[in-house]
C-alpha cells in the first residue's frame, strides 16, 4: 500500500503536487513551532511550591501578530494555488478537447459513454463501458460529470483530479495522461450502503490501440503491450460488481 502520494500520471500532476508540498512546508512549520511553543510553556511555568500565577488582561501586540501572520500565509497559498487552480477548474482556460467523454455516476457504478465514428456525443453511434474508462496517452481528453441520484465525487488519484458529480449539474473537467497502464477510478464521497465497491479502472492505451479500440465500439482486443492486464482487470471489475447487485 502507498502511504504517500501515488505515481503521478497527468500534465498538471507535478504542479498540483508542488502546491501540496509548499502547503504541508508551511503548515509543519507553523506545528513544529506552536507544538515546540506549548512543550515550552508545560516546562517553564508548570506547578512549584510557593510560586502563584499572574493574571494578564490581554496583550493587543500579540494578538495582532498571530492573526497577521496566518492572514499573510493564507493570502500567499492562495496566490500560489490561482493560476493552477483556474487552470483546472475554469473550461475557458481548457486546452481544446481531442477526445470528449460523458460520465454518469450512480450507486454503485460509473458508467462512461464514448463518441462513436462521428467523434461526437449525444449521436447513435455512442457507446458505453461500465465501470472502464479507456483512454489515449498524450491527448486531452474532458470529461463531462452527470449523477443519477446523489453526489459522487470522480476520483483519479494517480491524474491528481478529483471532482463531484452533482445531480441536476454537468461538471466538467480535464486531463492528458502521460504514461500508459492501468490505474484506479473511485469515487471519494460517502454515496451509500455500497460505496465501498464503486470503483473502476481507467486504462491507458497507446494511440493506435485506443484508435482500434474505438473504432471496434470497445469490443475488439487490445494491441498495446498492456492487453493482457486491462483484460483481466476489467473482467475483475465487472465480477466484483455483478457480485455485489
Amino acid at each position: 500500500m502507498n502511504h504517500w502520494l501515488p505515481h503521478a500520471i497527468s500534465t498538471y500532476a507535478g504542479d498540483i503536487d508542488r502546491l501540496f508540498y509548499i502547503i504541508l512546508a508551511i503548515t509543519g512549520t507553523i506545528f513544529v513551532i506552536v507544538q515546540g511553543a506549548l512543550i515550552y510553556m508545560v516546562l517553564r511555568y508548570r506547578h512549584r511550591e510557593g510560586r502563584t500565577a499572574t493574571y494578564i488582561q490581554g496583550n493587543t501586540r500579540a494578538e495582532i501578530i498571530w492573526t497577521a501572520i496566518p492572514f499573510v500565509l493564507v493570502i500567499f497559498i492562495a496566490g500560489a494555488s490561482m493560476p493552477t487552480w483556474r487552470e483546472l477548474r475554469d473550461p475557458a482556460r481548457f486546452p481544446a478537447p481531442e477526445l470528449e467523454l460523458e460520465v454518469m455516476a450512480k450507486q454503485f457504478e460509473w458508467n462512461v459513454t464514448y463518441p462513436g465514428a462521428d467523434n461526437q456525443l449525444g449521436t447513435a453511434d455512442d457507446f458505453t463501458t461500465r465501470n472502464q474508462m479507456h483512454v489515449p496517452v498524450g491527448r486531452v481528453v474532458h470529461v463531462h460529470l452527470v449523477a443519477e441520484d446523489v453526489i459522487h465525487s470522480f476520483f483519479l488519484p494517480e491524474f491528481r483530479l478529483k471532482q463531484d458529480a452533482v445531480p441536476g449539474m454537468r461538471i466538467p473537467v480535464w486531463f492528458e495522461a502521460t504514461e500508459t497502464g492501468d490505474y484506479s477510478l473511485g469515487c471519494a464521497e460517502l454515496c451509500g450502503l455500497g460505496h465501498y465497491r464503486m470503483r473502476g479502472t481507467v486504462t491507458v492505451h497507446d494511440e493506435a490501440a485506443f484508435d482500434a479500440w474505438s473504432a471496434a465500439g470497445g469490443r475488439t482486443a487490445f494491441t498495446d503491450d498492456n492487453a493482457a492486464r486491462v483484460a483481466a482487470a476489467g473482467a475483475a471489475t465487472e465480477n466484483a460488481a455483478h457480485a455485489g447487485h
